[in-house]
């Protein structure tokens, strides 16, 4: 078996980057795509390499000469690869290799784990391609396969408004073909459209052509749960460094903070809702993307009235919020407190919107004469309610009558957790018995699952501080996408009260999991849609932890290293479906068990 690397193309997605390197040289864990590719051939005992060169050719002939045996290489070179596509240097490569041997195809963007290519090195007739489900992320040439083989090929022009991706492959653009076939039947059709029809087209044209036929039998080689990438764009550049380079993983993970949907990454470490939406929701919202994406959202005003209906509130005394991190520091300026009490732990919010806040323990567990005598001190006292990353839960009775004794302390209450711990929320208590001293701030995201619409809200008795904050916030503070779930909300009640209960449900069976764990000390009680565990060992076993889960599970879990003055390792992990709680479970212990203590 001899192979093609098509390797001519500029990489215009990859600007600026393949302004001065070709982007097959671009370096990823150590080394670079083009030589990964060329040791895998090598692997699988590939003797003769045809690389089809044409941008910046002769750096990439010399960078293969000097890196292996030059007798492993022959170059042809497309002049042409400005103002033609790769047919051209698919045709051009089938011109040059030995008529007797099958082929491998491969082009020069794609990362890979080796074992892939040992799918196509055993001996067999017929043609196959490499193909892997789609997923978010992916983009190019998608088939459809019925019975192990291709049935049809649907290049990126023919992808309209209507299409559904959610039974297609996409190609890895990995191909083996018989020889027979491929001179008498390929070439001859690639050098046809190549010369005489179309030589700016892509060449799975041409296969998806031939597939509809059935003596042009493509198998479909599924490589699912195999590593691959495709590094077209610098987008693709950020994903393969997260594959292919694991123990950078946490650092990549931390610097985004999100922005994982092309990760294959289980997040254990971010919390929210995973039993809603339901698919009914998700069915509208596909169905109204087109008209949303095209429309501006409401007015303020209008949108606190659409929540106030969810909510159960009135609207005069509610804002809507670009999720509650957009709120933290508009509060800090209206407060103009000049002491504040925050909880210690609790998520970076408190402590970016208030540097100088002194601080009340939560161990997990807070002492209520602490808080109390706290609370006659200070100009603001922050309560989150459960603590994030505690668990914690106060009684919403009890902080109701903690809020009353103080009238000349303000309280800013957090509730984004509230829904999962059984406690009823303030805002219910304050619109029956009105205290102008509190705020309640609420993230809607945990417990609607939807992080991405930015979903949250601040309500509060005093009619000046509400209508200041309204004053700050822009006319258009939602998009119309997150304005159109608002509205969805409104019907699925029922549903969104089922996805709470069965997330408690999943939660107190994940704690009695992780508490079976060898390495495991403690597994808190939680009011919220995550638990707390407390880790055996020095400090560092919750970061080396991580980085085990992240290198070998692909699984995301916040370390706390550090955050608790007793210098503990624990770990925040998020509540996720029951199977994917196992899973967690299965993968922490054996992070755990690779310890050396």
């Amino acid at each position: 078996m001899q192979a093609i690397i098509l390797a001519a193309g500029y990489g215009r997605r990859m600007r600026p980057i393949s302004d001065h390197c070709h982007k097959a040289l671009i370096a990823i864990g150590g080394t670079t795509i083009l030589a990964r590719i060329v040791e895998a051939l090598s692997a699988i005992d590939v003797r003769r390499i045809t690389v089809v060169t044409g941008y910046r050719a002769q750096e990439v002939q010399g960078y293969l000469e000097s890196r292996f045996s030059p007798e492993l290489f022959q170059f042809v070179e497309n002049d042409r690869f400005a103002d033609t596509n790769n047919i051209v240097s698919l045709s051009m490569g089938l011109s040059r290799v030995d008529p007797d041997d099958d082929v491998l195809l491969i082009e020069c963007d794609l990362l890979f784990d080796e074992r892939l290519l040992a799918k196509l090195a055993a001996p067999r007739k017929g043609n196959v391609a490499l193909v892997d489900r789609y997923r978010t992320g992916m983009d190019g040439t998608v088939v459809s396969v019925a019975d192990g083989v291709l049935t049809e090929v649907f290049p990126p022009e023919v992808q309209g408004a209507d299409f559904s991706f959610h039974d297609k492959f996409k190609t890895l653009n990995i191909y083996r073909f018989d020889a027979k076939w491929c001179q008498r039947t390929l070439r001859p059709l690639i050098d046809v459209y190549a010369q005489q029809i179309d030589d700016n087209c892509y060449y799975e044209i041409v296969l998806g052509m031939l597939v509809g036929l059935r003596e042009h039998r493509i198998e479909a080689e599924i490589v699912d749960g195999d590593l691959w990438t495709e590094v077209d764009d610098p987008v693709d550049l950020g994903v393969a460094r997260f594959h292919f380079e694991p123990d950078s993983r946490p650092a990549l993970l931390d610097r985004s903070r999100g922005g994982q949907w092309s990760l294959q990454v289980t997040d254990f470490a971010l919390m929210h809702n995973v039993h809603f939406p339901t698919p009914a929701m998700m069915a509208a919202m596909r169905h109204a993307l087109p008209d949303l994406i095209s429309r501006y959202g409401s007015t303020q005003e209008v949108l606190n009235e659409k929540l106030s209906w969810f909510v159960g509130c009135d609207p005069a005394r509610l804002q809507v919020v670009h999720g509650a991190s957009q709120a933290f520091p508009i509060l800090a300026d209206l407060v103009g407190a000049r002491m504040v009490g925050v909880p210690d732990p609790t998520f970076g919010e408190f402590r970016r919107a208030f540097p100088g806040a002194v601080t009340y323990t939560d161990g997990p567990g807070v002492d209520l004469d602490e808080l109390e005598e706290l609370a006659a001190r200070v100009d603001l006292l922050a309560i989150v309610n459960p603590n994030n990353p505690t668990g914690t839960t106060l009684g919403s009775t009890g902080l109701h009558e903690l809020i009353g004794r103080h009238p000349n302390t303000r309280f800013l209450l957090d509730e984004s957790f509230i829904e999962f711990s059984g406690e009823p929320s303030m805002v219910m208590a304050v619109e029956q018995s009105p205290l102008d001293n509190v705020a309640v701030l609420v993230s809607l995201s945990k417990t609607l699952g939807v992080p991405g619409l930015r979903l949250g809200y601040v309500y509060s008795c005093d009619a000046r501080f509400v209508s200041e904050l309204g004053r700050r916030l822009p006319i258009w503070n939602l998009g119309s996408v997150a304005e159109f779930f608002l509205e969805l909300l409104l019907k699925f009640r029922p549903e969104l009260a089922r996805s709470v209960e069965r997330t408690i449900l999943d939660r107190e069976e994940f704690r009695r999991l992780l508490q079976g764990v060898a390495g495991v000390r403690t597994v808190h009680p939680s009011g919220g849609n995550f638990v707390l565990v407390d880790l055996e060992g020095p400090s560092r076993v919750a970061t080396e932890a991580r980085a085990a889960l992240l290198r070998d599970a692909r699984i995301d879990v916040k370390d706390l290293s550090g955050r608790f003055a007793d210098g503990a390792p624990r770990l925040r992990v998020a509540v996720r479906r029951s199977d994917e709680n196992v899973r967690f479970t299965e993968a922490l212990e054996a992070a755990l068990k690779s310890m050396p203590w």
